[in-house]
C-alpha cells in the first residue's frame, strides 16, 4: 500500500511542477529547484528526470544510516516515479508544456498557487507514508546539527540561496520571487497533509481538585485521562497535572468545566502534530 501511494505520490508531484511551474519559467525548492534550474542552462538532451535521479539518489544513499533502510528504499521509489512521470509529461504524451501551463496558461500567480499546491500534495503524501520527494531534507538532517542549525533553517537556507542564484542567472527577480509564492503554498500543504486539516490540541492542567476534574472530564468527552504527580518548586506542595487530548472544537468545553471545578487552575494548550492510539475509556 505504501508502494502504490507513493507512486501517486510522485505523480502528483511531477504535475504540478511541469505542468504549472516549468512551462512559465517558476521553480520548485530543494533538489527539485535546483534541478529545473540545472535542465534549463545545459544541453537539451540532458532532461528534468535525469538531473532529479543524479541529484537525488546520491543523497538518499549517503542518508541510509541516519534513516534506515525503509525510508530511502521509499524515497528512492518515490524520485523513480516523480522522474519517469515528469518524462513522460514533457517528452511522451502529447501536452504541450513548452511555453505555458496546460492550465493555467502564462498567469504567474495562478502558476505559482497552483503549481505549489499540487508539488506540496505530493510531497506531503511522500512524507506521509515514510518516504520523501527531495534529498535537500536527508542533507538537512545530515549536516544541519554540525552547522549549529536546525533542520527547517537549513531546508530555508538552501532554498533562499537557490532563489538568489536563479535571480543573479537570469539577471531578473521576478521569478524567483513568484518561485517562492510557489515554495510557500508547498509548505503549507505539505503541513496539512502530513499534520491534518484540524489538528489536535493537548492540554496540560495543574490542579489541586485532580480526582474531580479527571472524572468530569472522562465523562464529558468520554476519554481516557492521564495523571501526572508533580511538586510545586516555590510552595513546595504537592500538585498533579492532568494531560488531556481534545480538538480545537472542545477546548472552550474543557476550560469551562475545569475552571467551574477550580477556578485557580493552570491551564495550557498546545497543537499536538499527530494522535497514535485510542484514549476511549474502556
Amino acid at each position: 500500500m505504501n508502494f502504490l501511494l507513493l507512486f501517486l505520490a510522485g505523480c502528483i508531484n511531477a504535475v504540478g511542477v511541469t505542468m504549472f511551474l516549468a512551462p512559465v519559467n517558476l521553480y520548485d525548492s530543494g533538489i527539485s529547484g535546483t534541478s529545473m534550474l540545472l535542465w534549463q542552462i545545459t544541453p537539451e538532451y540532458l532532461t528534468l528526470s535525469f538531473f532529479l535521479i543524479v541529484l537525488n539518489l546520491p543523497l538518499f544513499i549517503f542518508g541510509y544510516k541516519k534513516q534506515g533502510a525503509s525510508f530511502t528504499l521509499y524515497s528512492i521509489w518515490t524520485v523513480l516515479i516523480y522522474s519517469l512521470a515528469s518524462f513522460l509529461i514533457t517528452d511522451i504524451l502529447p501536452i504541450d508544456v513548452s511555453s505555458a501551463s496546460p492550465f493555467a496558461g502564462q498567469d504567474l500567480v495562478l502558476c505559482a498557487l497552483f503549481g505549489g499546491l499540487i508539488s506540496g500534495i505530493g510531497s506531503g503524501t511522500a512524507i506521509r507514508f515514510g518516504g520523501a520527494m527531495d534529498g535537500i531534507e536527508v542533507m538537512a538532517v545530515i549536516f544541519a546539527k554540525g552547522l549549529g542549525m536546525t533542520v527547517g533553517t537549513f531546508v530555508m537556507a538552501f532554498n533562499v540561496l537557490l532563489y538568489i542564484v536563479i535571480g543573479c542567472i537570469f539577471q531578473s527577480w521576478i521569478l524567483p520571487l513568484y518561485s517562492i509564492i510557489a515554495y510557500c503554498a508547498a509548505i503549507k500543504t505539505v503541513d496539512f497533509i502530513v499534520e491534518g486539516l484540524d489538528k489536535a490540541k493537548s492540554a496540560m492542567i495543574v490542579t489541586t481538585q485532580a480526582q474531580e476534574v479527571c472524572q468530569a472530564l472522562s465523562e464529558a468527552f468520554q476519554k481516557g485521562v492521564t495523571q501526572i504527580h508533580a511538586t510545586g518548586f516555590y510552595s513546595n506542595t504537592s500538585r498533579t497535572v492532568i494531560y488531556f487530548v481534545v480538538n480545537r472544537f472542545q477546548i472552550a468545553k474543557l476550560k469551562n468545566i475545569v475552571k467551574s471545578i477550580d477556578a485557580n487552575a493552570f491551564i495550557t494548550i498546545s497543537e499536538v502534530s499527530d494522535v497514535l492510539g485510542n484514549s476511549a475509556k474502556d
